[in-house]
């Protein structure tokens, strides 16, 4: 099944009205590759520069609208000074994905407020995908009813944008044992249907909420089935694997297929296995900022190559 909703005015013009945002990165596409691109770059006079591609997304996640414990009191401040650094741009992207944990608790007001919040956001293309904290309602009613209608309310759908082929997974829905993220054989099989007959040289973006390799098993840190469903992108030149939920940078790269888990814009948790476990980690406030940020990749085009370093909203 490959949506053909993305291209509708009409979707468009409610998305606008629905679109979430926070520290996050730009990714552009340069020489049939993806690259991310720090975002206060992009924001700055000198903008994404014709040699380093053209701005294709933006990746946010973990928004956690509702969330207002100690670790971040505020996360309305911090999701607001994104969206300065995203309308700043002299070449905006034209779409946003966000990879789960939009609210804290799936709340309608929470919802709400996130909506209400990023309507100034001036990229008017919204793609999601829940995260555990937006369905903590069982069904996912809330977040179904507001984001369901890409996927026939299943959560997981495609769409295709500026040649690039873009799939929307779903881990939150099934857990497997320790906490991992899990798909089933149900999305398993759309998965290969859904990339079956198109050519190997199309870039492939996958997005989902919980990591789609396992970085750290006894929190969760995973999803069980991930690798059958990577076994169906192996083929394909280029593929992009973006996740939230652990709220910092981890990176990989596994031959043709690169991995890449985005801060959170609410609060940063420990690194895997320091702690008693997961969940939201008190700084002190003149440290917050420089635990929320974005990732930033020099780009060069001859050769093409990229060099990784993190970006903080400090």
């Amino acid at each position: 099944m490959s949506s053909d909703l993305p291209s509708d005015p009409s979707r468009r013009g409610a998305l606008k009205c629905l679109a979430f945002g926070g520290a996050g990165t730009l990714f552009v596409l340069s020489g049939g590759v993806l690259a991310p691109v720090n975002l206060a770059l992009a924001a700055s006079e000198k903008g994404v520069s014709a040699g380093s591609g053209v701005p294709l997304f933006l990746q946010i996640s973990d928004t956690h609208i509702g969330f207002n414990k100690e670790a971040n009191p505020d996360v309305s401040a911090t999701l607001k000074q994104t969206i300065d650094y995203v309308n700043a741009m002299p070449v905006k992207p034209a779409l946003t994905i966000h990879t789960g944990d939009i609210t804290h608790l799936s709340k309608a007001e929470e919802f709400d407020h996130a909506a209400q919040l990023m309507s100034g956001l001036k990229i008017t293309e919204l793609h999601t995908v829940p995260g555990e904290h937006d369905v903590t309602d069982g069904p996912g009613t809330e977040y179904f009813s507001r984001f369901g209608q890409a996927s026939k309310n299943k959560g997981y759908y495609s769409f295709d944008h500026n040649g690039v082929h873009f799939v929307a997974l779903v881990n939150v829905m099934h857990f497997k044992p320790n906490g991992l993220g899990g798909l089933g054989d149900d999305q398993l099989a759309w998965l290969q249907d859904d990339l079956k007959g198109r050519s190997s040289s199309t870039p492939i973006v996958v997005f989902a909420h919980m990591p789609m390799w396992t970085i750290y098993e006894p929190w969760g840190w995973g999803t069980g089935d991930a690798g059958q469903a990577m076994s169906n992108l192996t083929r394909f030149g280029s593929v992009t694997v973006l996740n939230g939920h652990i709220h910092q940078i981890v990176s990989k790269v596994e031959g043709n297929i690169t991995f890449h888990t985005a801060r959170s814009t609410a609060y940063p948790q420990p690194t895997a296995g320091n702690g008693p476990g997961p969940g939201p980690l008190t700084v002190p406030r003149d440290q917050l900022a420089g635990m929320l940020g974005v990732t930033s990749i020099k780009v060069m085009r001859h050769p093409l190559k990229t060099t990784l370093a993190d970006a903080t909203l400090a």
